[in-house]
C-alpha cells in the first residue's frame, strides 16, 4: 500500500460544485448527545446536515468523521451512493453502529444537499408521496399499571391514535417506567429486575389497558431485548387477547436467529431492528423471516441510502417498517425518517418524539406532529438548519445510558440486556 495520500477522482462530474469541508456539530438541547454532520461546497452558502447520532460513543463517531473527511473533499457532492461506499469499504474492517452512524451522518448530508440544488424537499426526489403524511404512535409509562393505564387515556384524549406501554416493576431494571429500588430485600442484588414478575405482570396491563381505553387504540409493547425464545413465545401468546398492534424486541441481537421460530409461533405481530447495526442484518430479518414490523435506527445501518434499500426489501416481501426514533434522533434523523415513510408502501407506523421548543430553536424546521400525524416539511432538502450559535450554549456531556445499563441486573446480580 502507498503512502500517497491524493484520492482519485472517478470520474469528471457535469459542474464545479465540490465538497470544502465537513464538519461535526454536536449539541445536547435536552441533555441528550447529538451528532449532526454538516457538509459544506464550493458553492456559497450550499451545504447539507445529516444525523450521527450514537449518543451513547458520540465521541468516538465525531472522531471517525475527521477520519473521513480527507475522502470526500474535493468530490462532487451529487455521487451519494459512490461516497458512502468509499466511506465503508476504505476502512477494511466494516459495520458497526460508530461507522455507520459517521456514514449515516455524511449520507443525510449528501442527499439535503442534493435537495437543495434540486430546490426540491428529499422526498419528492425519491419518488413523490404515496400518503399524505405518516401516523405515529407515541409512549405511555407510569410506575405502576394504572397510572401507565391513566398516562395512555391522556395521550388518546389529546389526539393520539396509538401508544406504546410501558408500567414500572419492581428492581431499578425496570424498561421505559419508573423502578423501584430495593425491592428484593435479602437477594445479593436487592434492586434487581425479575423477568419472572415481569411474565405476570405485562398480561395484567395489558388487560387493564383494553378495559379502559377505548376501542381501536393501537397498543405496543417493548420488551427491550430481554427474554429467550421460549419466554418470548409464552408473552406473546399471553398477550393475544388484547389484539397488540406489535410487541417490540422480544430477543436480544445474540439471539436473532431463533427469531424465525419466534414469530412462526406468536399470535402477535413481531417487530425488531433498532440493534441491527448494518444494513445486512437488517436484510437477514426480513428475508429469513424474522419480523412482521423492522425498526431500524437509520443512522445505525449508515443512513437513507441503506435505508431505502430496505423499505424496497420490506414492500416485495409483506413485511412493514416502522422506523427507531427516540429522543437520541436528531431533528435530522427524524426527517429522514419520515421521508421514507411518506415514499414507501411498506410504510406500517412510526415512532413518534415530541421535540421541546428548545430543540425547535436549534434546529429551526423541525418537524412537529399534529394529532399523531407527522408531515415532512415542503422546503428544499430536509427543510432543517442548525443555528450553531444557539447550539454551543448546549454543550455535550457523557450519556446518561451507562450508569443505567450497569444498574439493570437480576435479583441474582447477573447483569441483563438494557
Amino acid at each position: 500500500m502507498s503512502d500517497d495520500r491524493s484520492f482519485p477522482v472517478p470520474w469528471p462530474s457535469r459542474d464545479s460544485v465540490r465538497i470544502t469541508a465537513v464538519r461535526c456539530i454536536v449539541t445536547a438541547p435536552e441533555g441528550i448527545p447529538l451528532v449532526v454532520v454538516c457538509i459544506d461546497t464550493t458553492d456559497d452558502g450550499l451545504h447539507g446536515l445529516g444525523c450521527a447520532t450514537f449518543t451513547q460513543r458520540w465521541q468516538a463517531v465525531v472522531a471517525y468523521i475527521e477520519a473521513l473527511e480527507p475522502l470526500l473533499v474535493g468530490r462532487s457532492p451529487a455521487d451519494i451512493e459512490d461516497l458512502t461506499r468509499l466511506a465503508k469499504l476504505s476502512s477494511y474492517w466494516r459495520e458497526g453502529p460508530v461507522g455507520n452512524n459517521a456514514i449515516s451522518g455524511i449520507d443525510l448530508a449528501l442527499w439535503d444537499i442534493a435537495g437543495k440544488r434540486a430546490g426540491m424537499p428529499v422526498h419528492e426526489l425519491l419518488g413523490g408521496r404515496v400518503r399524505g403524511a405518516a401516523d405515529a404512535y407515541i409512549h405511555a409509562s407510569g410506575p405502576s399499571i394504572g397510572a401507565a393505564v391513566d398516562h395512555a387515556g391522556e395521550l388518546l384524549e389529546a389526539g393520539w391514535r396509538n401508544v406504546r406501554i410501558q408500567a414500572g416493576q419492581k428492581g431499578l431494571g425496570a424498561y421505559g417506567a419508573p423502578g423501584t429500588a430495593g425491592a428484593h430485600p435479602g437477594a445479593p442484588y436487592p434492586d434487581g429486575w425479575s423477568v419472572e414478575e415481569y411474565l405476570r405482570q405485562t398480561p395484567e396491563l395489558f388487560d387493564r389497558a383494553r378495559s379502559e381505553l377505548p376501542v381501536g387504540t393501537g397498543l405496543l409493547h417493548d420488551v427491550h431485548s430481554r427474554l429467550t425464545p421460549k419466554q418470548a413465545v409464552l408473552l406473546a401468546r399471553r398477550l393475544e387477547p388484547f389484539d397488540l398492534f406489535f410487541l417490540e424486541d422480544v430477543l436480544a441481537p445474540e439471539d436473532w436467529e431463533r427469531l424465525p421460530e419466534v414469530r412462526a409461533a406468536s399470535p402477535v405481530p413481531i417487530a425488531v431492528g433498532e440493534l441491527a447495526t448494518s444494513v445486512q442484518a437488517a436484510a437477514r430479518l426480513v428475508l429469513t423471516g424474522a419480523v412482521d414490523y423492522l425498526r431500524c435506527h437509520i443512522s445505525a445501518i449508515g443512513g437513507l441510502t441503506p435505508g431505502r434499500k430496505l423499505a424496497a426489501l420490506a414492500e416485495f416481501t409483506g413485511v412493514r417498517t416502522a422506523w427507531h426514533a427516540p429522543g437520541d434522533t436528531s431533528p435530522v434523523g427524524a426527517a429522514a425518517n419520515i421521508a421514507l415513510d411518506v415514499t414507501s408502501p411498506a410504510f406500517g407506523i412510526q415512532e413518534g418524539y415530541v421535540f421541546s421548543e428548545v430543540v425547535h430553536e436549534v434546529f429551526p424546521g423541525t418537524l412537529r406532529i399534529v394529532d399523531g400525524w407527522i408531515r415532512p416539511n415542503d422546503s428544499p432538502g430536509w427543510g432543517i438548519e442548525l443555528d450553531e450559535r444557539a447550539a454551543a450554549a448546549y454543550p455535550p456531556g457523557h450519556s446518561a445510558h451507562d450508569v443505567w445499563a450497569s444498574r439493570v441486573r437480576s435479583p441474582d446480580g447477573t447483569l441483563r440486556a438494557p
